[in-house]
């Protein structure tokens, strides 16, 4: 990027225009432990759609490649920027700008965060169902982006779920409403739900309508159920699905994950072996739910505890939201995502207890077992991945597409899958997507080399 073009930057943003070394170190990098090979030229802290707008026109005009930031919270590269590209933050545009409890929808622009959105939402008794892990950090924006999942989706969906139609800048700077208000819309095709996931590569999310839901009336029961391994507890898991009953979270953690965390909370260390499935139900049925639930579990060979009150129910839930921050004790962590049938839990655990024993490493994986989306912990020293690693990595993903899985369930392709792509996608829908991409983003400056690159 020239100098011409900062001074172009510069002229219609001003001081939004940020070059600070510390800034553009922070913007190599997000929550997957990769990192461009050098920082960006220049951050753009955008505080407005026309800011978007001016940054894309200009960048559009000069050939200059541009990332879409938020939080920084993502785990596969996506919003990593470069030498000689400009980051363009979103994180600025953090505003409700409308809430219609009558029609059980908000229009936010993309850098609010989804505790903080959620906290709004309550005091008109409602919320955003989207519940990831890093949901007091990460944002909306985000979450469209990588069509993000979490905790909640087996019972309330992902993403892609909730949201009825976007904002979009394209790389030219012309402004798309994409979408609609209404329950209901089929007009044309869904250009909506293709701009989910896609990863900053169609354009840039300026805002979203988004889909609610009432308050969940009445109470929640959380269960703990250990098992003697992690087959016998992603059976249980299995188990459960097929009961009818649908808990709103059900999470696996085995030996390994389920160790780390104990350490670092500095609990009692578990079992050897010992797996954890840590379930939730809620609503008006919360009570009968659970007991039917624990039922499944204990007739599983599960040893069963249910929590005596809300208050000891969040304490035991916490155990699973510690995950990442116990992995990171361990080391550096390429924290994966793949999600197979949920009839396939079992085996693909079973994949996973191959690769390790064949390669001599640990995989701790936690899995939302209630949707079959396994998150395996590939952890090493250093600040790079060694080969080794990604052999096994590419093991376990072939493992995943041969159960009928995918290569990503909610973290998205990035620069850490991309090389998968054309291998879960076959040549011809791999080759359609990217001309998709192109017709959006003619001058390929969008997130250039994320995705669809080889």
């Amino acid at each position: 990027m020239s100098d011409d073009v900062l001074a172009q930057l510069r002229a219609e943003l001003g001081d939004r225009v940020d070059t600070d070394a510390a800034v553009l170190q922070a913007a190599r990098a997000d929550k997957s432990g990769h990192a461009s090979p050098g920082p960006p030229r220049a951050v753009v802290h955008a505080a407005s759609v026309a800011d978007v707008q001016a940054t894309l026109r200009i960048a559009h005009r000069t050939g200059t490649p541009v990332v879409t930031r938020g939080a920084g919270t993502g785990l596969a590269g996506g919003a990593n920027a470069g030498p000689g590209e400009l980051a363009l933050s979103v994180r600025a545009m953090d505003r409700i700008l409308e809430i219609r409890p009558d029609d059980l929808l908000a229009v936010v622009e993309p850098g609010i965060v989804n505790a903080d959105l959620n906290a709004q939402l309550a005091e008109h008794g409602l919320w955003w169902a989207p519940d990831p892990a890093s949901r007091e950090i990460s944002t909306v924006g985000g979450n469209i982006a990588t069509g993000a999942g979490g905790l909640l989706c087996a019972k309330y969906g992902v993403v892609r779920d909730a949201v009825l139609g976007i904002d979009l800048v394209l790389a030219d700077g012309r402004l798309l409403r994409l979408g609609h208000r209404s329950v209901k819309g089929v007009t044309g095709l869904d250009l909506t739900a293709l701009v989910i996931g896609s990863e900053g590569t169609l354009g840039v999310v300026v805002g979203a309508t988004l889909k609610l839901r009432r308050l969940v009336p009445g109470e929640v029961r959380t269960i703990v159920a250990m098992f003697s391994d992690v087959h016998a507890a992603a059976t249980a898991a299995a188990a459960v699905t097929a009961s009818g009953v649908q808990p709103a979270i059900m999470e696996l953690m085995d030996a390994p994950s389920l160790a780390a965390v104990h350490a670092l909370l500095g609990m009692d260390r578990p079992a050897p072996g010992a797996a954890q499935l840590t379930i939730q139900t809620d609503g008006p049925a919360a009570a009968a739910e659970a007991d039917a639930i624990a039922a499944v579990l204990r007739e599983n060979g599960g040893a069963v505890r249910v929590a005596a009150d809300p208050a000891e129910g969040e304490r035991l839930l916490a155990v699973r939201r510690a995950l990442h921050p116990a992995m990171e004790s361990l080391g550096t962590s390429l924290i994966e995502d793949v999600s197979v049938p949920r009839s396939a839990l079992p085996a693909m655990y079973d994949e996973i207890a191959r690769i390790e024993r064949e390669r001599g490493i640990r995989i701790p994986t936690v899995a939302h077992a209630g949707d079959g989306n396994l998150h395996p912990n590939f952890v090493f020293d250093g600040p790079d991945v060694p080969d080794e690693i990604w052999d096994a990595a590419d093991e376990l993903f072939r493992s995943a597409l041969r159960l009928g899985g995918t290569l990503t369930g909610e973290h998205g392709v990035g620069v850490l899958k991309r090389r998968w792509l054309a291998d879960e996608l076959g040549d011809d829908q791999w080759e359609l997507q990217r001309r998709i991409k192109a017709v959006f983003d003619p001058t390929g400056i969008l997130n250039p080399g994320k995705v669809f690159a080889h």
